[in-house]
């Protein structure tokens, strides 16, 4: 009994004065690595990467294009800064009222329907179709707008590291892109 009794007290003990190298040999394991020689001849080991990321951005940071009116990238950092974490399904809402907050448009456009938004752009505001047909090379404060057979469609803002609406997201709309507008 004695015996017992001095190495729990002994093992209490290095564990109160040494937590840190306790706690490291009770929970620490080693990450796994994949070795491998490189087309140098070089020998090299990296992590193995134990986590899927399905909606991981590809491509993370949009182009700045200096023939943008800088008052688009005002909006995507207006709409950043109102945006929820998930869709109100009010894109077109939420898009317009960043475009009118940062003077892009002296007016709210009318249009409901977010897949109309481009139509409108363009004939009322002096905005011109891009040619872009990828979302990710479009540039920061582009306003891109995606079809929809039966429902409204959709709309969102280029961000630096993303999209933008009424929520925000690090990847697309995967509905069908319409197209990427913008004002010069």
């Amino acid at each position: 009994m004695r015996k017992l009794l001095t190495v729990i007290l002994i093992t209490l003990g290095c564990a109160t004065f040494c937590p840190h190298q306790a706690l490291a040999l009770m929970f620490s394991a080693p990450k796994p690595t994949f070795a491998y020689t490189d087309a140098s001849g070089k020998k090299q080991s990296v992590e193995v990467v134990d986590k899927y990321y399905p909606k991981k951005i590809v491509e993370p940071f949009a182009k700045v294009d200096g023939n943008i009116d800088p008052k688009l990238r005002r909006a995507a950092t207006i709409a950043e800064e109102r945006a929820r974490a998930h869709s109100l399904s009010k894109c077109w809402h939420f898009v317009k009222e960043a475009l009118v907050a940062a003077g892009v448009v002296k007016s709210r456009p009318q249009t409901t329907l977010a897949k109309q938004a481009g139509q409108e752009l363009v004939s009322n505001y002096g905005f011109k179709k891009l040619p872009v047909s990828n979302p990710y090379e479009a540039p920061v404060g582009s306003v891109l707008v995606y079809g929809a057979k039966r429902a409204a469609g959709h709309v969102e803002i280029r961000t630096e590291n993303g999209f933008v609406s009424d929520f925000r997201s690090k990847t697309p709309s995967r509905r069908p892109l319409l197209g990427v507008f913008a004002k010069s």
